[in-house]
């Protein structure tokens, strides 16, 4: 049987955003000033957000309009093609029929690009001149690099020092775009040479990068702060990638019994699942969802829920959410989008009421659906991407050895051409899986900040 593929008319592309708090049962805690430990107000946020991005952060309506400038730079790879992966299916001998959401088709290779136009439109209007951000494996610099260019901001970018050396390319994309690139922990800011004098080897982290990030925006009056996972607004700009999936699974006659996506800040996830979710919460659908993430940064499977700093410096807003303590360097994995200690609030609360389902795997088995995936659908996925492979391969033999014919809906997030390193070193032997000790486990929640 030839491989399909279920696109939608650009006509049909999403001009609102999904916005899952309408519908939710229970919302998470609200952030706190770091200071006064009081819930944050707009006032606390409007030096590095612009206006129109707080209001989009608590709101409460079901649907926000996409703005037509926005629009117009989305149609150049939206709607994105949803792909039945029969290849895939016979590989596995498997009944189940599995289809994937390929994001790797933006011009930034990944679903970041999603959000990325979508704040640096935003901030173009506020009159903001240049934005700060960070970034773990490149997707999201590389995609805020871009959007900065469309719309003729500059951009700085913090990238996680092992990413940087590990993924040069990520970097040389970047800089196409005219985007400044510096490796975190850097001398530029002083939460980088606090980290860099503390630990001269550090290999950096999501947490250290954003604090850096935060920095430059909080010291410079004409610049902005961008984070490309995380917050509310930033989901729910990435729900256009599920409500295109749904509509191209009506097409296709089909329905999902099981929503896989992997989750390091939780923005590529809950932009595909929301959508789907919202007909479990308001229709009583039977869906299943799974989120993943590494067994070396296990946040949703072992970490806590509680108030943490989305930073090591503690300058953010302490966030609601599971969290493995900001201090927690996580190792050296090649899924560098992963390597965050905490997640989107929103998420995590979909996870504490049962909602989602979390796994946890380690980069070796990853690597190998990803390369099992390679080989029947042409694609080199993201190691990020991977660990959804990974489970949607689960779940496929799951069905096989139940002789059921479930439907399972992955997102492949983005694409692995940046990544090849990582699969030389697979294929040459010398992946290492890291499974996070108890001691270790209970050191970085011992240092969580105390709030009454």
């Amino acid at each position: 049987m030839v491989e399909t593929k279920i696109l939608l008319a650009e006509k049909e592309l999403p001009t609102s955003w999904y916005n899952i708090q309408a519908d939710m049962p229970n919302l998470p805690k609200p952030p706190l000033h770091p200071g006064t430990k009081q819930p944050v107000g707009p006032e606390d946020l409007a030096p590095i957000f612009p206006l129109e991005l707080i209001k989009q952060e608590v709101t409460r309506e079901r649907w926000v309009p996409i703005p037509e400038e926005v629009l117009e730079i989305y149609r150049l790879w939206r709607p994105s093609p949803l792909f039945r992966a029969l290849r895939f299916e016979k590989a596995l001998q498997t009944p189940a029929r599995i289809y994937y959401k390929y994001e790797g088709v933006s011009p930034a290779g990944s679903h970041k690009l999603n959000t990325a136009v979508a704040q640096a439109y935003y901030n173009k209007q506020a009159g903001v001149k240049r934005l700060a951000t960070e970034t773990g494996a490149g997707q999201w610099g590389s995609a805020l690099a871009m959007a900065c260019n469309f719309f003729g901001l500059e951009c700085t970018v913090y990238m996680v020092k092992v990413s940087y050396h590990q993924k040069p390319y990520r970097r040389i994309l970047m800089q196409i775009f005219g985007a400044e690139v510096l490796p975190s922990p850097s001398d530029r800011t002083q939460s980088g040479r606090a980290i860099t004098a503390a630990d001269p080897d550090s290999p950096g982290s999501l947490g250290i990068a954003i604090s850096e990030a935060v920095e430059d925006a909080a010291t410079h009056g004409d610049t902005n702060y961008s984070l490309g996972s995380v917050l509310n607004h930033v989901l729910l700009h990435q729900t256009v990638v599920g409500l295109e999936t749904k509509a191209q699974m009506e097409k296709a006659g089909d329905a999902p019994d099981v929503v896989i996506g992997c989750v390091g800040g939780g923005s590529n996830y809950a932009g595909f699942c929301f959508p789907f979710i919202q007909d479990r919460l308001t229709k009583g659908a039977k869906t299943r969802f799974i989120a993943v993430e590494p067994t070396a940064c296990p946040t949703l499977t072992r970490g806590l829920q509680a108030y943490d700093f989305g930073d090591v410096a503690g300058l953010t807003p302490l966030i609601y959410m599971y969290t493995l303590g900001k201090d927690f360097i996580p190792p050296a994995i090649h899924a560098g989008g992963l390597r965050y200690h905490g997640d989107a609030p929103l998420l995590c609360q979909l996870v504490a009421d049962g909602i989602i389902e979390a796994r946890a795997y380690g980069q070796r088995q990853v690597f190998e659906a990803a390369v099992q995936f390679a080989k029947a659908e042409g694609i080199v996925p993201a190691p990020e991407s991977a660990h959804a492979i990974k489970c949607a391969v689960d779940e496929a033999l799951a069905a096989r050895e139940a002789g059921e014919a479930r439907v399972i809906v992955f997102n492949l997030s983005g694409h692995g051409h940046f990544d090849l390193g990582a699969y030389d070193a697979y294929l040459a032997g010398q992946l290492e899986d890291h499974a996070l000790s108890e001691e270790e486990l209970r050191q970085a929640l011992a240092r969580l900040p105390k709030v009454g």
